[in-house]
């Protein structure tokens, strides 16, 4: 029985993907935290701290990746799953509901975070 080729693309980019996860962790603190919760909505974060998480988890594949859903317009947001399959509604999660689209973004961010630390 043959043994299907190995990737070596993807075994490399594991291994700098686990790097790079664990330099971000570093880069966790409550200020950083702060900082987006009172701003979620910013393109331009002030600290690079906070600049390079952002750009780690926009770049995440589809799949199981975080969304903000309105549920109810202009009062109830829940965090979402995206499936990755195009058609295919997110995931709604019960838990936590929010009262504003801006606690929403920093609810996906703690998830965001909170999954970071978890890996």
């Amino acid at each position: 029985m043959d043994t299907p080729p190995v990737d070596k693309a993807l075994q490399y980019y594991e291994r700098f993907d686990g790097k790079l996860r664990a330099e971000l962790r570093g880069l966790i603190t409550d200020a950083v935290i702060e900082e987006h919760r009172a701003n979620p909505f910013s393109e331009r974060p002030q600290s690079d701290a906070l600049r390079r998480l952002l750009n780690y988890f926009r770049r995440a594949p589809q799949a199981g990746k975080y969304v903000v859903v309105a549920v109810v317009p202009w009062r109830e947001y829940r965090i979402g799953l995206l499936s990755g399959v195009r058609g295919v509604l997110p995931k709604v999660l019960d838990e936590p509901v929010f009262a504003s689209e801006q606690e929403a973004l920093h609810g996906v961010f703690l998830a965001r975070i909170r999954d970071l630390r978890e890996s």
